[in-house]
């Protein structure tokens, strides 16, 4: 519960505005509940209604997108950008294409893009987009007319300075080269609009690997800072097998740790002997098939249907890299009955409040996403300035400089929390480190009447 007077009437009022948009509100809350203290020292942030401002997007567009399947009949899906906030730069965040994809869904990721965005130190505001069409089972034909359509009307919102998407759940680099073609046929130019981009046509190395690499840093200083441990002889757990977990799963390995599970949306995989990483790639990668086929691949591994299940099994360090809310209270306490130390979260949100809590007074070490994942749009940020200066740096570039700033981001959370008497809270310290910098130039920038 709040204790300022001030929170809970910002919180009721977002309660009023998005009535039955659980994402949001829960976004929205937890992130409140970590400004107490902030806002009791800077009477300036009610003064001015900083807190009003930031939980309302500036800009929400909600748009049809008309497309032809391959049997020449006529789909209509629902297509979201909200540009949340731009009060360090230019909106920043990724298309979701999912089913699952509402109005709740996009402000909720919105949301925590802006903090999760200042807190890479990088000049980069806050948005989201997505479409709740499907890309299984569909068609390269039938992705790229709905990728056509879709930009058609994205590209009336968008550009290189206002806001610049990228990939996210069922947006990978075929969606992106398809949106990116599109956009270039309308506007008749050539610039970083859309980050994730293919490397023949201005993407950046490390791009693929970033989100998945990035978290792994932030654990291992987490884990180097907090405890005097690192993946070394750890065993993890990874949900998900899409790009952050298949990466997760090569830097924990590079780390030293080993990785004995993997999942989608229908089950999990176990290998005692440790994920062969090849075959995971070979699936979801190349055939973009399900995860159950590992075990026809590979000897002694086992294949348990229910994704949630892959919190049963034992281990050291957890990554939740699947989606929002995947680990719930009794997940979160079947961890730690099995004596995991450390969850770094790779997916946006997918801790409950209920299982943080879990982890918070069980002394596990906890990896807020807003944090942990800004791998991702971190290096999103990188190409966007090798964009700009039509310049391509290395790999190993691109890499060192995504570590530098995961170590930075994992340091500047931990000083937060301390500052304001919550020290080892990463979840209090994201926020209000991501927070401040954000509240400093919406003071600074005044009020728009």
């Amino acid at each position: 519960m709040f204790q300022s007077e001030y929170l809970k009437k910002v919180y009721a009022g977002v309660e009023a505005r998005n009535p039955g948009e659980k994402e949001f509100l829960q976004a929205v809350r937890e992130v409140l509940e970590s400004l107490e203290p902030v806002v009791a020292a800077n009477p300036k942030l009610e003064e001015q209604g900083v807190l009003e401002r930031i939980v309302e997007p500036e800009r929400q567009i909600f748009f049809r997108v008309s497309w032809v399947d391959d049997k020449g009949q006529v789909q209509v899906n629902r297509g979201y950008r909200v540009q949340f906030n731009s009060a360090i730069g230019p909106y920043k965040g990724g298309i979701r294409l999912h089913p699952s994809v509402n109005a709740s869904v996009i402000k909720f990721l919105g949301f925590e893009q802006i903090f999760k965005n200042s807190l890479t130190g990088l000049p980069i505001g806050g948005g989201k987009g997505g479409s709740d069409f499907d890309p299984k089972g569909k068609s390269d034909l039938e992705i790229m007319r709905f990728c056509q359509s879709f930009m058609t009307e994205l590209a009336k919102h968008i550009g290189a300075d206002t806001d610049v998407p990228a990939g996210d759940i069922g947006t990978g680099a075929r969606e992106i080269g398809y949106m990116y073609g599109q956009y270039k046929r309308l506007r008749n130019e050539f610039t970083g609009v859309l980050t994730g981009k293919g490397l023949t046509y201005g993407g950046s190395l490390a791009r693929t690997e970033a989100t998945g690499y990035g978290l792994c840093y932030f654990v291992d200083e987490m884990l180097r800072c907090m405890k005097n441990e690192s993946f070394k002889g750890k065993t993890a757990v990874i949900s998900g097998s899409g790009n952050v977990a298949i990466y997760a799963n090569q830097k924990a390995t590079e780390l030293g740790a080993k990785v004995v599970a993997m999942s989608d949306s229908n089950g999990y995989v176990y290998d005692p002997k440790g994920i062969d990483l090849a075959v995971i790639k070979q699936i979801k990668e190349v055939e973009r098939g399900r995860i159950k086929e590992y075990v026809n691949r590979v000897q002694g591994a086992e294949y348990h249907e229910g994704c949630s299940g892959i919190w049963t099994v034992k281990c050291d360090i957890a990554l939740p890299c699947a989606t929002q809310n995947e680990i719930n209270e009794a997940s979160a306490k079947a961890l730690v009955a099995n004596g995991v130390i450390a969850v770094g979260e790779g997916a946006n949100m997918p801790s409950t409040p209920e299982a943080i809590a879990v982890f918070q007074s069980a002394g596990v070490l906890f990896a807020p996403a807003k944090a942990a994942n800004a791998g991702g749009v971190a290096t999103s940020a990188l190409e966007m300035s090798q964009n700009s200066q039509r310049l391509s740096w290395t790999f190993e570039e691109v890499d060192a400089k995504l570590k530098n700033i995961m170590v930075n981001i994992f340091h500047n959370a931990y000083n937060a929390a301390e500052k304001y008497g919550m020290k080892g809270n990463l979840v209090a310290g994201a926020n209000i480190a991501g927070f401040e910098k954000v509240a400093g130039a919406m003071l600074a920038q005044g009020i728009a009447y």
